[in-house]
């Protein structure tokens, strides 16, 4: 067994204090992901963690990538068949967590999900590349297959079936929107004393409160 009591990293790239941030959680992650995204150092800022809920009352988290933020939430996309759609279909509330280890910042959002209307869907769907439209197509995400061939093979069909023709989105596959009923900035500090502020949506106010590291 490998000893990590002695792994230890020093914080001190940057402060979060309430005279700076924003009181509406969204412009603050707008800001810190914008500084994010620009950062040389971070290759996905979009990259998060997203943990549902499944029937057997275990939590089940995984990564998928951030597609679109606005004042209403946060928009990713995936198979409304797979572990995750199937999760949320049972339970609507689900954890957002986004994690930069190069500025010492983590973002944890919790929300409720919903479909987008189609038309959003369609509209990102034939945005992507066409290789990309006939995996989501292919795949029968989270259920079991026999073998990678099996993948490969079907991929081949749908190539030839619409080598000239637009791909169809599949009705099984579209984003949801993540309305989100608390946020919390979490922002290293030296000797563990990290800053950890919370917004919480109360009577469709937020309010800022800040946590104990």
């Amino acid at each position: 067994m490998e000893n990590l009591h002695d792994k230890r990293k020093v914080y001190d790239k940057s402060q979060l204090i309430e005279s700076e941030i924003k009181q509406n959680p969204l412009e603050q992650f707008r800001d810190w992901f914008l500084e994010a995204n620009e950062s040389e150092m971070i290759s996905e800022a979009n990259a998060m963690a997203v943990s549902t809920l499944e029937e057997d009352g275990c939590p089940r988290t995984r990564m998928v990538l951030l597609k679109a933020y606005t004042y209403e939430g946060f928009i990713f996309y995936t198979n409304y068949d797979s572990r995750k759609g199937k999760a949320i279909a049972h339970n609507h509330k689900a954890c957002l967590h986004f994690f930069w280890p190069n500025l010492e910042r983590q973002i944890i959002i919790k929300a409720n999900l919903e479909k987008i209307a189609d038309n959003l869907s369609d509209g990102y769907f034939h945005s992507r590349p066409k290789g990309s439209q006939l995996g989501a197509a292919v795949s029968p995400q989270s259920q079991v297959i026999p073998n990678r061939e099996f993948l490969e093979e079907k991929l081949k069909d749908l190539e030839k079936e619409y080598e000239n023709t637009e791909v169809p989105r599949p009705d099984n596959w579209g984003g949801y929107m993540a309305k989100p009923y608390e946020i919390e900035f979490w922002q290293g500090r030296p000797n563990r004393l990290h800053d950890r502020i919370i917004y919480q949506l109360e009577d469709l106010d937020w309010k800022i409160s800040r946590l104990a590291p």
